[in-house]
């Protein structure tokens, strides 16, 4: 009886949060459609899992986790508060820091790294916390489009043009700097210019513990290392032992179904990629106005920019696609993984809804940015 209990108990915890969870429910469905569309063995869909990405992204989770659990992200949310006085002023503050930080770690490590911040500000201010993560989230899409390792397809499309990381910086410069300013041009429609009131928070005593917090540290920089010299199961395993040692509590507390969202998500997009009318699609969509670029950005829409970048790279000429698939990052959440992180992250009420009502109009913005600044560098 106490058996059966035992594994009911976790089975019926699953089922409830699978079922509360849009985006797994939503790709499971997509996937049992797909399989009856286009049917395959599981060796089939296994391939088509890129699972150094999901070893990446699990390496990346755990000291992110470690860090939020020490306690010191509330320590360094109320000094940056006490810094920045202002919601509209911390808004902008967390903007610029979120695109320059995912120019040079990625734009997924930088979610992991500034969206536990945000949240941690929440129990100290009355604040618009989902549409700060909002603007972090579309903040990294526009500052990782600025560098060469700043994304997954910045880095595949550089390592296929063969030019110098200056090079492509340059290239890129345009894009990065203009998306940047877009999206600061929202910010006094999104956040007034109120003050931030710290009075019912200068009692605040914040539990700190110093052995995950230095786990973090240590294990976020050694981790990346280890992944770019092509060690990424050890690098994993690396981290996943010392996280064991001084901060089980990371391990078994991390949102292991946000791999599952992941696995199906790639093998959904995958087979969507390869259906006769998304390749007629794709084939019409670069007749259009705007060509690759116009491309690049449809397709992001409705495969995510980095499978949109594999599909069209040995068509297109690698700069207006690169371009394409950055501004495709914006409009639906699934225009890159750095939004579904950031949404799966915040676990906030209404988070999807405040998302699409800004990412969508950047989209636009975006897209006539990079057509009309293309265009006149055509002539």
């Amino acid at each position: 009886m106490l058996a059966t209990k035992w594994l009911v108990t976790p089975f019926s915890l699953f089922f409830q949060r699978f079922l509360n969870d849009p985006m797994l429910l939503s790709m499971s469905i997509l996937w049992v459609v797909l399989c009856w569309l286009e049917p395959q063995s599981l060796s089939e869909m296994a391939d088509r899992v890129h699972w150094t990405t999901l070893v990446v992204l699990t390496g990346l989770m755990l000291p992110s986790r470690a860090l939020e659990l020490s306690g010191y992200l509330t320590l360094w949310g109320r000094q940056l508060l006490a810094l920045l006085r202002g919601e509209r002023r911390l808004a902008v503050g967390l903007i610029l820091f979120s695109g320059l930080l995912s120019a040079i770690v990625t734009n997924d490590v930088a979610l992991f790294i500034v969206v536990p911040l945000t949240l941690s500000l929440a129990g100290m201010a009355t604040l618009p916390i989902e549409r700060l993560i909002v603007f972090e989230a579309l903040a990294v899409n526009a500052g990782s489009s600025l560098s060469p390792i700043g994304n997954p397809q910045n880095l595949y499309l550089w390592q296929l043009s063969g030019i110098r990381f200056g090079d492509f910086l340059w290239v890129m410069l345009p894009l990065g700097v203009g998306l940047m300013l877009l999206l600061l041009l929202f910010v006094p429609l999104a956040f007034p210019k109120a003050s931030i009131h710290l009075e019912a928070v200068s009692a605040m005593t914040a539990e700190r513990r110093k052995a995950p917090l230095w786990a973090a540290l240590i294990g976020y920089p050694l981790f990346l290392v280890a992944v770019d010299m092509g060690w990424v199961l050890s690098a994993l395993a690396g981290v996943l032992l010392s996280m064991l040692w001084v901060a089980r509590r990371a391990v078994f507390s991390i949102d292991w179904l946000l791999l599952i969202v992941f696995v199906l998500m790639f093998v959904n997009l995958s087979v969507i990629g390869e259906l006769s009318v998304v390749q007629q699609f794709i084939h019409s969509m670069r007749q259009w106005p705007g060509g690759d670029v116009s491309a690049g950005v449809l397709l992001s829409q409705v495969v995510s920019n980095v499978p949109a970048t594999l599909l069209l790279a040995q068509q297109s000429e690698w700069q207006p696609l690169a371009w394409g698939v950055s501004v495709g990052g914006f409009g639906l959440a699934v225009g890159s993984m750095a939004n579904l992180i950031a949404l799966r992250l915040a676990r906030q009420p209404g988070i999807w809804k405040e998302f699409h009502c800004w990412s969508l109009p950047m989209l636009g913005l975006g897209w006539l940015f990079a057509a009309v600044w293309l265009s006149a560098l055509a002539r």
